[in-house]
């Protein structure tokens, strides 16, 4: 159950992840729900996803707190 939150916001990011305002609003959620080392392994994660659509850098901003 420990990783159920983050599994489902990286299904969740990758399925909203072809428009930018939906990926940035569900990603602002994340960062409230998910626990700080969950933060950085989605940092990662995202990071990945970003090379395949780089339209989505600009909700980096979300996070940086």
């Amino acid at each position: 159950m420990a990783r159920a939150m983050y599994d489902y916001t990286k299904a969740v990011l990758s399925k909203v992840s072809f428009d930018v305002n939906l990926f940035c609003k569900e990603l602002k959620k994340a960062m409230t729900r998910l626990l700080p080392y969950e933060i950085e392994e989605l940092k990662l994660w995202i990071d990945s996803l970003i090379k395949q659509n780089p339209q989505l850098n600009q909700c980096l901003v979300y996070l940086n707190p």
